[in-house]
């Protein structure tokens, strides 16, 4: 059997695909913000015992906080589309749910942003303000680090995916008076 265009735009379609894509945004906050609360390493400096922890770092802290407030609400938004699903369609629920994709899209962004900009500061120093580069010292928790961060990248590009397809499913469907 073909599949055609008229097959991918039927409303079941539409239905299995946010589903599939809110269970990869669920699977992908969750494991970024496990990888980054879990990363912590403990070595020695000059024989000094330094430990590098994620709460450590405000950027750190927010980057996993952001992803565990995206996975909840994305959690809460796959009850939302069950319950969507049984209801007649109004292009009203739709705009709500792109509103909300949006906003943990945003989110996301934000959160990958920070903890980037301290990655890159880790990764490289910063010679002009006096950081000296860790990774070389840390090399497990910056390892953890970009691991956490490629996820996220996953779970930020997979919400960017079901924000187009909110606000494209929100135009289609004509408003209910």
């Amino acid at each position: 059997m073909a599949i055609s265009k008229d097959n991918l735009n039927t409303p079941k379609s539409h239905y299995a695909s946010q589903i599939f894509l809110r269970i990869l945004a669920i699977a992908t906050t969750l494991s970024a913000a496990c990888l980054m609360i879990t990363n912590k390493q403990a070595t020695l400096v000059f024989g000094i015992q330094v430990d590098a922890r994620y709460s450590y770092s405000p950027a750190f802290k927010f980057y996993a906080f952001a992803n565990i407030v995206a996975f909840a609400l994305s959690v809460l938004s796959m009850i939302a589309v069950f319950l969507m699903e049984r209801k007649p369609l109004n292009s009203t629920y739709y705009f709500c749910l792109f509103l909300h994709d949006l906003t943990v899209t945003v989110l996301l962004m934000a959160g990958l942003g920070a903890a980037m900009s301290i990655a890159y500061v880790g990764k490289f120093g910063n010679s002009h303000a006096g950081w000296m580069q860790i990774c070389d010292h840390f090399g497990k928790f910056c390892n953890r680090v970009i691991a956490s961060s490629v996820v996220g990248f996953l779970g930020l590009f997979v919400y960017l995916i079901l924000t187009i397809v909110s606000a494209n499913q929100s135009r289609k469907i004509p408003p209910s008076i």
